[in-house]
């Protein structure tokens, strides 16, 4: 991938985060999943790591250690190679989820290649907190635009990284930041499709299959947990 192409976590940042004010405008559960899920999705289109289906378990097996160059990326590297035993797709995205400051991080990247600012704004006239208007909106145009021609045609087969990132921003719910909902309602169909791997060449099918199905359990535990306590 060329170093100037954004990776599935910062596209996701970038969709996700409101372009003036410098927050996230999703969901702050799902968002975190999808975050989590951007980043084992990246590994698997990257060929580091690969899927394996043992009695009914999506695993995920390690297949090359070498550098990505990203920093993120490589620390989820380093968390497969530290690994005991092999875990399952809703695992590693629930231990990537979990990386110290990960939205921060995410867009702090997105700092350094100069298209966010990192400044502070204030919650309730009192506290600060850390906001990332953008600078530059050619890259956010670029994706959104991706996937308005993902959604809104009927192309037969999608690229891989589009279609993961169709699904991705489906579950994080933040398609409905850039398209209207009544056109998204419209093509719902059409959505659904992309996110079951259906519009896609085989190989990449089960990425997108395990990476909707990791980030809907992840999640669907997480609330599980706060209902009980």
């Amino acid at each position: 991938m060329s170093r100037r192409e954004l990776y599935l976590y910062e596209e996701i940042m970038l969709l996700a985060l409101r372009d003036k004010e410098g927050t996230v405008a999703a969901n702050d559960t799902s968002f975190a999943y999808t975050l989590g899920g951007a980043l084992l999705a990246e590994l698997l289109l990257m060929e580091k790591v690969s899927v394996e289906t043992v009695k009914k378990k999506k695993l995920i097996n390690l297949e090359n250690t070498a550098s990505t160059g990203d920093p993120l990326l490589d620390e989820c590297l380093q968390k497969l190679r530290d690994a005991k035993r092999r875990a399952a797709t809703t695992t590693w995205v629930s231990r990537f989820t979990g990386i110290k400051k990960l939205r921060h991080r995410a867009a702090q990247q997105l700092c350094r290649r100069g298209i966010l600012r990192a400044d502070e704004g204030k919650v309730l006239l009192i506290f600060t907190r850390k906001v990332y208007p953008e600078l530059d909106p050619g890259p956010e145009r670029d994706v959104v635009e991706r996937l308005r021609n993902a959604i809104f045609t009927d192309v037969q087969e999608l690229d891989p990284r589009t279609t993961v990132l169709v699904a991705l921003s489906d579950k994080a719910g933040i398609l409905k930041n850039h398209f209207d909902k009544k056109d998204l309602k419209a093509r719902k169909a059409r959505i659904e499709k992309i996110g079951e791997g259906e519009v896609t060449a085989a190989a990449v099918r089960e990425v997108v299959e395990a990476m909707t199905a990791a980030i809907a359990a992840s999640v669907a535990a997480t609330a599980a947990v706060s209902a009980a306590t």
